[in-house]
């Protein structure tokens, strides 16, 4: 985008040079000069005021689509260099050095806050107005009058047009940040998913392993085989996870339940199918299945835990220690982890709800539905 930006500043370079032909006239006037000291002089001060003008557009120009404005000591000092040279230049090559003006407004248009912007240009405007009508010899022509007032308008327009384009360039960086920020949240929240549950599980299973060592070695065995290959599901899960392909299943996560709390000696009551429940519902209640379950095996204590399903949402209760009241909380009080937030965001997202507070039997209840 940076790119895209000196684009812009090098053709609104070049659109400003285009207006200096306005200064021909003076240039002219100054060159042809009898008094040949006085007229060169006026001539290279109307060149050098060129340059600067030129230079002190771009720089402005590129500053407010950055979105990092000059200092005001900058600002005065460019505006009082100008004005003095503009002033010169008129007691040196005479009326048409008032062309001149023209470009003081623009720059003070550039400059100068919406406030000061006015004034400046009326100030302007009446002290190029006196001057014509003061001055002997000089014709009283309107025109330079109606270039100034005429030069306000459209500059203004003009400012208020980079304001706004330089406004939506940041918003759009501004996008693109948190944009960024919430695909890491994302891939967060993912990641402590899968691995929370995965690693659950091997730790059941390698552990029951360990206690059928000496009492079953053949029982031992196929833990042992079984914990090797849930260590490869969870390794092909968090691939997946990195590459943004993974989902949560309803069935999988229910038969994936099923071996977790038997693993872990618990009673499992669970639902045999999941046709009634709307497809596009199916991965938010997988995800909620996996959290609750792995929360109940993990901080419960439980002996028995019911999965109750419907079209509306999924329930998990186990009769185990309750809710934990620790001090991270949601709004109704209930404390929770970094699972239950990520479950919670995703729900947000589905426009479901995530509910919790205790079961009938005295245990946890996490309800996640619509």
């Amino acid at each position: 985008m940076h790119a895209q930006l000196e684009g812009r500043w090098r053709w609104g370079y070049l659109y400003a040079g285009v207006w200096l032909v306005f200064l021909v006239p003076a240039f002219l006037d100054a060159v042809h000069d009898r008094n040949r000291p006085r007229g060169w002089a006026g001539a290279v001060l109307l060149i050098g005021f060129s340059v600067f003008f030129l230079r002190t557009w771009g720089s402005v120009r590129s500053r407010r689509i950055r979105g990092t404005p000059a200092s005001g000591r900058w600002r005065s000092w460019v505006l009082a260099a100008s004005a003095t040279t503009v002033v010169v230049c008129v007691l040196l090559i005479g009326q048409q050095a008032l062309a001149m003006t023209v470009f003081l407004t623009v720059q003070a248009m550039f400059l100068l806050p919406p406030l000061a912007r006015l004034v400046a240009t009326a100030v302007i405007v009446a002290a190029t107005a006196a001057a014509v009508l003061i001055v002997p010899g000089w014709q009283h022509d309107l025109g330079v009058i109606i270039g100034l007032l005429l030069a306000a308008f459209v500059m203004w327009g003009v400012v208020q047009t980079i304001e706004r384009n330089a406004q939506l360039a940041r918003a759009q960086e501004r996008l693109a940040e948190l944009a960024v920020a919430d695909e890491r949240a994302r891939f967060a929240r993912d990641l402590h998913d899968v691995l929370g549950h995965s690693l659950t599980l091997l730790a059941i299973k390698a552990e029951l392993a360990g206690r059928l060592v000496r009492l079953d070695a053949d029982r031992a065995e196929q833990e042992i085989a079984e914990v090797e290959r849930l260590a490869r599901d969870a390794l092909v899960d968090v691939r997946a996870a990195v590459g943004g392909y993974r989902q949560a299943t309803l069935s999988g996560e229910l038969i994936s339940a099923r071996a977790v709390l038997a693993a872990a000696g618990i009673d499992a009551e669970l639902p045999v199918a999941v046709d009634e429940v709307p497809g596009e519902r199916r991965e938010l209640l997988g995800w909620a299945v996996r959290e609750g379950v792995t929360n109940v095996v993990r901080h419960s204590g439980a002996t028995r835990c019911q999965i109750l399903l419907d079209r509306d949402g999924v329930e998990i209760m186990d009769d185990g220690r309750g809710p934990d009241p620790a001090p991270t909380r949601d709004a109704e009080g209930w404390a929770l982890g970094s699972g239950l937030r990520g479950l919670r965001e995703r729900a947000d997202v589905a426009g479901a709800t995530v509910v919790i507070g205790n079961a009938p039997e005295g245990g946890f209840r996490l309800r996640v539905g619509w």
